[in-house]
């Protein structure tokens, strides 16, 4: 759903300026030093970008679907860190609260989301808990009016830096799978809360991501998102978020696929082998070709997801399928974007080589492409029982 088209396009041409002008001309830099000038994040904030789909109501822009999903599809076309260095408050981290929190909690926290002035990050992952995310073996033991946390998180997106925490802990241990899996809200300076050192990554440099150790991190009854009446029903938070998100991480998908097809066409237009333009060899149009269809197949299918999600209507199955599609397609183009560059493709900070190395994470987080297979056969199946 476009709500007001003429202020959405002026929107979407101020995002497309930033990543063009600013962010692209950073790229080598951000990847060499694996680090974003804070420069260009306070950018990112007088945009606004930190509180996208924010409901206006807390300071953000409360942007549909739809419209997220194109401003993810164009701030996307620059490297992955760009995006993720925003894109939780944007996103994973804020949605708990959006979907669940109290109305304290919400005007505690969202504005100050919104703004960027706090980054908050996402903290389910455990080292046995990653797609069986509801295998949980961090505790939260209550203690009088308050709960003691004590575990280890892994993979976390922006936990280096992060502000707030929504962390997720088993308050019921005798309790299996998803129940007893209680969401709460930790900010950064809580005794007993550490975030080690970031991970040395494949890619995506300049976006950190670590662990979150808890050793006996005391919080009150009030930091459970929602209120205590919601303890023990984290995991149904964590997958509301989730699903949302994974209509996000396609747009993700997307973006960098058409920046590489450019790139490819770019490439193929000026390299030249046995006396020609390697673009006027068919094999290599039919690498262009089979990536700009498939990137458009992707888009079809996560504008028409994202409508749905603003009509209202249950889309965990859809969700399913443009996470799995887009990231999978996007993977095949940054493939195919490397053999069309030939041996620059392979050399250090080349566009093809980097993309190829940030878009590998795609397969693996917000669910594997595995998990998500499992996921749209079991409800196609139980779709074709009902019927």
């Amino acid at each position: 759903m476009i709500r007001d088209p003429e202020g959405f396009s002026k929107l979407l041409a101020e995002v497309r300026r930033f990543v063009r002008d600013e962010c692209m001309p950073a790229e080598e830099d951000v990847d060499r030093k694996d680090a974003i000038p804070e420069p260009l994040v306070e950018r990112m904030r007088t945009l606004g970008l930190f509180g996208h789909s924010i409901p206006e109501a807390y300071g953000g822009a409360g942007l549909t679907s739809e419209e997220l999903s194109l401003v993810n599809i164009e701030v996307s076309q620059c490297a992955t860190a760009f995006r993720a260095r925003f894109g939780g408050n944007t996103g994973i981290a804020s949605e708990s609260l959006v979907v669940d929190g109290t109305e304290a909690q919400k005007r505690q926290y969202l504005p100050r989301l919104a703004s960027g002035e706090l980054t908050g990050c996402f903290a389910l992952t455990e080292p046995e808990a990653g797609s069986d995310a509801t295998a949980q073996k961090t505790l939260a033991v209550r203690d009088g009016d308050h709960f003691v946390i004590t575990g280890r998180k892994c993979f976390i997106t922006n936990a280096p830096l992060a502000n707030l925490f929504t962390v997720f802990a088993r308050t019921d241990a005798q309790a299996k799978g998803a129940r007893g899996i209680t969401a709460f809200l930790v900010e950064r300076g809580a005794p007993g809360l550490s975030t080690p050192e970031a991970y040395r990554k494949m890619g995506q440099h300049g976006s950190p991501v670590g662990e979150v150790v808890l050793e006996q991190v005391r919080v009150p009854a009030s930091a459970i998102v929602g209120g205590p009446e919601l303890e023990g029903h984290g995991f149904r938070t964590a997958m509301r978020a989730l699903n949302k998100q994974r209509i996000n991480l396609a747009g993700l998908c997307i973006g960098p696929a058409i920046r590489l097809v450019d790139e490819m066409v770019v490439r193929a237009a000026n390299r030249r082998q046995f006396g020609q333009a390697i673009a006027e060899f068919q094999l290599v149009q039919q690498m262009i070709a089979q990536s700009n269809t498939e990137v458009h197949a992707a888009r079809a299918l996560l504008l028409e997801t994202a409508r749905k999600r603003d009509d209202g209507l249950d889309v965990t199955m859809e969700a399913s399928m443009c996470k799995l599609f887009a990231s999978e397609m996007c993977g095949r183009v940054a493939d195919r974007a490397v053999q069309v560059f030939g041996g620059q493709g392979y050399i250090n900070n080349n566009v093809a080589e980097r993309f190829y190395r940030d878009v590998r994470l795609f397969r693996l987080y917000e669910g594997t492409s595995q998990i998500h297979l499992t996921n749209i056969a079991k409800r196609t199946m139980a779709m074709a029982a009902n019927d």
